[in-house]
């Protein structure tokens, strides 16, 4: 009996813990914004674009950031639909190449702070197959927004390097095919440890619903899934 009471107490408070983390990242899970595949709209102290593609409408960016120079992250038509004068691109080197304008090029290992916003590029590479190969030097990043630290995975396998990550809210791929399964991102979630988790990288080249929903599934009582509805 008493054995039972105290896995209860122990299950009660693992419940309260998550539901607190939620309730604390909540506010900044309302201005993300996933407008398909990689794409997110991050507001706060400034408007943040990621990986623009097939951009319905047109905006203004005070950053864009770009993981990878591959069509679907890098696509300087949705690009252009977001940028103005005085918009700020983070990009990998070979991302600058196609792109114009105020270009901050950046490798894996970087913090820079553009208009107030840091922003640290992390690896981001393929484990297991070549389409990411990590000596391309593609990037994921950590940019910290209204006090909360948000994880960009771009096109990433489970990468050991995700163990020293640390983030508020992580957004991460569950394809598969050419990044991280569902599986693979639970892995992945469980080690950054976030308060929120928000799948990605669904729904447009590869992947369905069904990934994100078991993506969601297996981290039940340990991390808090968000699925967003696509915009």
């Amino acid at each position: 009996m008493e054995t039972l009471l105290r896995s209860s107490l122990f299950s009660s408070l693992v419940l309260l813990l998550l539901l607190t983390a939620h309730k604390e990242g909540y506010a900044m899970v309302k201005n993300i914004h996933w407008l398909g595949h990689d794409t997110f709209k991050i507001t706060g102290e400034k408007v943040l674009y990621t990986d623009p593609f097939k951009v319905k409408k047109k905006d203004m960016a005070d950053i864009i950031l770009i993981t990878h120079e591959h069509y679907d992250h890098c696509s300087p038509d949705d690009i252009k639909k977001l940028q103005g004068p005085q918009t700020v691109i983070v990009a990998p080197a070979d991302c600058a190449a196609k792109l114009k304008g105020n270009i901050k090029i950046v490798k894996p290992g970087d913090t820079l702070d553009v208009s107030g916003i840091r922003i640290e590029a992390v690896p981001s590479y393929n484990t297991n197959k070549q389409f990411h190969t990590k000596e391309r030097g593609w990037v994921g990043y950590i940019v910290t927004v209204s006090g909360e630290r948000i994880y960009l995975a771009g096109d990433t396998d489970y990468i050991p390097e995700m163990k020293t990550f640390r983030a508020d809210i992580a957004l991460l791929p569950v394809s598969g095919t050419y990044v991280m399964t569902a599986d693979e991102a639970v892995q992945a979630a469980l080690d950054i440890k976030p308060n929120i988790a928000i799948p990605m990288h669904y729904g447009s080249i590869v992947g369905t619903l069904d990934d994100a929903k078991k993506f969601s599934e297996k981290l039940k009582g340990k991390i808090v899934v968000e699925i967003l509805p696509e915009e």
